[in-house]
């Protein structure tokens, strides 16, 4: 059975590359600096306490780099080990980074006596503090939860896009009969797409072809005044992408966009390659002042949990208005599919 394998939540083994995951642990590690700067704090006094927290910090933050640069680099290998060998790795490594930090400072005359061993056990304190609340968190965000999630997200957009496009077909029934039937197989075409696995991240061009063909249906009821361009540049069609991340923000950009509005409404989709990001800009009129119906910002509330659920905090979802254009903006990993 397929699961969510681009962002693997479930291995107790925190993934030093993920951003998310890098500022837990950093903000973890200086929380507890924190409480260790309050314990050493005898004066009780917010210089005394000031001076103590600058000396817990320039003990615990280098070591920490220093450990999650190496994590980071090591980390596939690491995921191979069973968890239980892989954390003691990662315990013994950071015993010996504490311990290459305190000889190193014994040697430059910066502190003095026999407290490598001392350093050492502290520092697989904190790690493993830290390893235990991934662990947990690793148990309570499994990937049954996360699926089970997705799905209902996703169903959420699914009625949505139904609704509009088989409203479309039934503007054709009488004028263009002929012209109606094709729609309706290209509307089964496209219920085949949405009962797609929403587990899987799906290719971009999967992604981009169900566009088009909503949009070409949402042409049967709006004809010239829909005006659509597309942007690829140096973006791979295979790269990968949550499932229905689009098309809510295209049926928005039609229903509050175009749809309300007296000419021609021009939507523009934007893909661009930045560095191991790719960028993902919709924009389309603004017309707040029309008295059409303001939306709820549903899909961008679904998408932008959707994208915390696959990219933890790799991803980004940003949206406002410039110059009369409403424009939504996806930042989130260039992955792509893995070649056989």
């Amino acid at each position: 059975m397929p699961s969510i394998k681009q962002n693997p939540a479930a291995h107790p083994l925190p993934d030093c590359r993920n951003l998310g995951v890098m500022l837990r642990i950093l903000l973890g590690a200086n929380l507890a600096a924190l409480v260790a700067a309050l314990i050493l704090d005898s004066p009780g006094t917010w210089r005394g306490w000031g001076e103590a927290l600058l000396e817990v910090s320039a003990w615990v933050e280098l070591p920490l780099l220093v450990l999650l640069g190496l994590l980071a680099l090591g980390r596939d290998l690491l995921w191979r080990l069973p968890p239980p060998a892989a954390q003691g790795v990662v315990l013994a490594g950071a015993a010996l980074v504490a311990a290459v930090q305190y000889d190193f400072w014994r040697f430059m005359g910066l502190v003095e006596g026999a407290g490598t061993l001392r350093a050492m056990l502290l520092a697989m304190a904190l790690c493993g503090g830290l390893l235990g609340y991934f662990a947990l968190r690793a148990r309570a965000f499994s990937p049954a939860v996360a699926e089970a999630r997705l799905q209902a997200l996703t169903a959420r957009i699914r009625p949505h896009f139904l609704f509009n496009s088989l409203n479309a077909v039934l503007s054709l029934i009488r004028s263009e009969p002929r012209r109606a039937e094709q729609a309706l197989e290209e509307l089964a075409e496209l219920f085949r797409a949405l009962m797609r696995d929403a587990r899987e991240l799906s290719p971009l061009s999967d992604e981009i072809a169900l566009c088009r063909q909503y949009l070409d249906l949402e042409k049967l009821r709006l004809g010239d005044r829909l005006k659509v361009e597309w942007t690829v540049a140096d973006v791979p069609q295979d790269a990968l992408v949550p499932p229905l991340m689009l098309q809510p923000l295209l049926e928005n950009a039609v229903y509050h966009g175009v749809e309300p509005g007296e000419g021609v409404g021009s939507i523009h989709i934007g893909f661009a390659r930045q560095g191991d990001d790719m960028s993902i800009e919709l924009t389309n009129p603004a017309l707040s002042g029309s008295g059409h119906q303001a939306g709820n910002r549903m899909a961008l509330a679904n998408i932008r949990e959707r994208l915390a659920l696959y990219y933890d905090l790799e991803a980004r979802l940003e949206w406002g208005e410039t110059e009369g254009r409403y424009r939504v903006r996806i930042l989130l990993p260039l992955r792509r599919e893995a070649r056989p």
